[in-house]
């Protein structure tokens, strides 16, 4: 499975993230099938810059931006913004009984 997630490099206390698309087995800062930008994190304001075309065509073959990646794509305007999973009935039960316990 494909995923377009971010990449650390940089020195220690320097973070610079690339933007890649890599299979979801490897490592993080592992081997990529394609690089599509880059995060940098200590700019003011914080920069993020991809390849938009890119992306798009990455997100039409089947890869999943992590919930980092997706929130700059949303913020960029090539995918809708992030919407949180559903809580299921099982977790909302779970909080009610420990509220209702205290």
């Amino acid at each position: 499975m494909l995923k377009i997630r971010l990449a650390r490099h940089g020195r220690k206390g320097r973070p610079f993230y690339r933007v890649v698309v890599q299979d979801s087995r490897n490592p993080r800062d592992g081997r990529f099938v394609e690089s599509l930008g880059y995060y940098d994190p200590l700019t003011d304001p914080a920069t993020f810059n991809v390849n938009g075309e890119r992306a798009r065509h990455w997100l039409s073959q089947g890869a999943k931006p992590s919930e980092t990646v997706h929130r700059f794509l949303a913020r960029e305007g090539l995918i809708d913004a992030w919407q949180p999973k559903p809580r299921s009935k099982r977790a909302d039960a779970k909080k009610a009984a420990a509220a209702s316990s205290e």
